[in-house]
């Protein structure tokens, strides 16, 4: 049945890719951005879009007031692990008053359900094995996710305390189309838009430090189906196949056809060494498996900036 949703974060990479898919599943569908680093001709126009930041209590509660949302697809976040350990404070600020005051809105005003994007990636800091369940310890190395693992046990104490629904979904390293290329976090999408415009990309560290790469698409399934499934659980949403970061560079490289050099910096403090999820309890519970292997998700990713014209971009030789 269609449901009344609200997506904050609406404007954004992961946001924007889910708004579209929920209005094309028959959802009335609403978003809440401050267009930070979301972009609003990324927003479907079908969508009625609140210029909002999430910490503005008062204002968000209006909204989730005039919308009556039975949903929350709770994505706003400051999304920087290096932004994170140089300014903690601003990162809790966004990350974890900001999501009580979504909480907070939804208790008021009658949601159903909230949907939290969490993440797997930066949760369970250097794990003890590869690829790691979800009943491994938390134990975050960054304040970035510090803070997702105490929205986390908000949500589990809302629904304890206030009846309030919830999922959270622990993010792999997601990638592709709509991907900011000029922030400090998303390797596959500033490295594209180097190699395109013919600068050296810069891996910070040895680059043998190893992430799990899932594509955009295969997240924004995971959302839809926990309208309906999994109330009240966590869900590593990843491949469980850990690639690093050279290997990625060295795909792009032959996608794009740069001929150029790759720098190397000092790895930056807060970083995992390897991390990958694995996601049974999503397949089991949600009926969710990624779909799109890395070669195709990076394919699609480079079309997509191709077609963007990035400036001084080169075209693809035939």
């Amino acid at each position: 049945m269609p449901k009344r949703i609200l997506v904050t974060g609406g404007a954004g990479f992961i946001g924007s890719h889910l708004v579209g898919r929920l209005l094309e599943l028959g959802h009335q569908v609403a978003v809440v951005d401050d267009l930070s680093t979301g972009k609003r001709e990324y927003v479907d126009p079908r969508a009625a879009f609140y210029h909002l930041d999430i910490t503005q209590a008062a204002a968000l509660g209006e909204v989730v007031a005039r919308v009556r949302p039975e949903v929350v697809e709770h994505h706003a976040a400051q999304t920087s692990v290096v932004r994170s350990v140089a300014d903690p404070g601003e990162d809790a600020r966004t990350n974890i008053l900001g999501s009580l005051s979504v909480l907070e809105a939804c208790r008021r005003h009658g949601v159903e359900h909230v949907i939290f994007a969490s993440t797997g990636g930066a949760l369970y800091g250097n794990p003890e094995r590869v690829p790691c369940g979800e009943e491994h310890p938390v134990r975050p190395l960054s304040p970035y996710g510090a803070a997702k693992a105490a929205v986390e046990t908000y949500l589990a104490m809302y629904q304890q305390v206030y009846g309030l629904s919830w999922t959270a979904l622990r993010y792999a390293n997601v990638y592709g189309p709509r991907q900011d290329p000029f922030g400090e976090a998303g390797v596959v999408s500033i490295f594209t838009q180097k190699m395109l415009t013919e600068q050296a990309p810069t891996i910070f560290g040895t680059g043998e430090q190893q992430r799990d790469f899932v594509y955009v698409g295969d997240v924004v399934e995971a959302n839809v189906l926990a309208l309906e499934r999994g109330v009240g659980g966590v869900y590593n949403i990843g491949t469980g196949v850990a690639t690093s970061v050279n290997r990625i560079a060295g795909l792009l490289r032959q996608t794009t056809e740069y001929r150029g050099e790759i720098a190397y910096g000092p790895a930056r403090p807060g970083e995992v060494d390897c991390i990958a999820l694995e996601s049974c309890r999503a397949r089991d519970t949600l009926g969710w498996a990624p779909a799109v292997t890395l070669e195709e998700g990076l394919a699609r990713t480079v079309a997509f900036f191709r077609q963007r014209g990035l400036p001084g971009a080169k075209t693809k030789s035939l």
